[in-house]
């Protein structure tokens, strides 16, 4: 995180590009309000792993969920959304001018939209708590520079993981990206620079196991398709991994979740702060669908606009 606060204030907010976000992006922005996402990558979210859509309204035959993203994406930067490549880890809802924390710089607008998805973590690998700030980041920007000239690894396959782990290429002395899943979930660019990098190596199909090490990391074992349990001296652990419940830990506390972890809102996606609204699957209240999440965006985005206009007073209907 820059020192510096970010001195520019959007109208609206909205943390997370996907087709929640993007919509609100679009519906915010076509009314006029200077909009801006704040995103980590066309493939940090659910709808860009998902290999075929059928069945999505206008598209006829078939499309990969990282094709109509993107498409949504380009729609929202031609009404004049700008996107940033920067990820929340903190906020500051209660003033009037509300501030999200970023790696890279701090943000302020006038209201914000939440839109992380439900993609995050709810176990943590073995060793993972007891060795955070001792080796566990999940920051290359931040924390980087304290492995100069060492070995790292990187844990995931989304953009970010890929990105993170390139960052980290320029710092250290080898970096592994140990890959879940048999392919990469990231873009074809980013995939030929990883591959053109010599201190760089990929393992697919490689599931963390534990983290190990004596008041700091000192090695990883994780499970290799077909080949057992594998042991990797390393001094950082970089983690990038998606999982299945709300992403909310930014948040700090400061909205209530229902049991199930989940965002609660009126009518109009408001939640109990005014100026502060929330859609797509942090909500929990739907089935998963991108033209469900799309329509959460669309009355959002309509109603980011009234809040900022003035024109109608906002009831507060949430329910747990």
């Amino acid at each position: 995180m820059n020192n510096k606060e970010n001195t520019q204030v959007f109208d609206t907010l909205i943390i997370g590009g996907g087709p929640a976000g993007s919509t609100a992006g679009i519906y915010a922005a076509r009314a006029g309000l200077k909009v801006a996402i704040l995103d980590r990558g066309l493939t940090s979210g659910a709808l860009a792993i998902t290999r075929k859509i059928a069945n999505y309204p206008g598209v006829e035959g078939e499309i990969s969920g990282a094709d109509l993203l993107q498409t949504m994406r380009r729609q929202a930067e031609q009404f004049g959304v700008v996107f940033i490549d920067d990820k929340a880890i903190g906020t500051d809802l209660k003033s009037e001018t509300k501030l999200v924390f970023g790696n890279l710089d701090t943000y302020q607008a006038k209201t914000l939209v939440i839109a992380t998805g439900s993609m995050g973590r709810s176990n943590l690998v073995k060793g993972e708590a007891e060795l955070l700030g001792k080796g566990v980041s999940y920051c290359a920007i931040c924390d980087g520079a304290f492995f100069k000239n060492k070995t790292v690894f990187v844990a995931g396959s989304s953009d970010e993981a890929v990105e993170e782990a390139l960052y980290l290429a320029n710092i250290v002395s080898q970096v592994y990206l140990l890959c879940p899943t048999t392919a990469l979930r990231a873009s074809e660019a980013l995939i030929k620079d990883l591959e053109s990098r010599q201190n760089l190596t990929l393992v697919l199909g490689a599931a963390l196991k534990e983290i190990y090490g004596d008041g700091k990391v000192e090695g990883v074992k994780y499970l290799l398709r077909g080949e057992g349990v594998k042991d990797l001296q390393a001094s950082g652990a970089f983690l990038y991994l998606q999982g299945g419940v709300p992403i909310t830990d930014y948040l700090g506390g400061q909205l209530d979740l229902s049991p199930e972890g989940c965002l609660l809102v009126d009518h109009e996606y408001q939640t109990a702060i005014p100026g502060v609204f929330a859609v797509g699957d942090v909500l929990c209240s739907h089935i998963k669908q991108a033209v469900i999440a799309a329509s959460d965006g669309a009355i959002a985005g309509i109603a980011v606009q009234k809040y900022i206009s003035g024109k109608k007073q906002m009831g507060f209907d949430w329910s747990k």
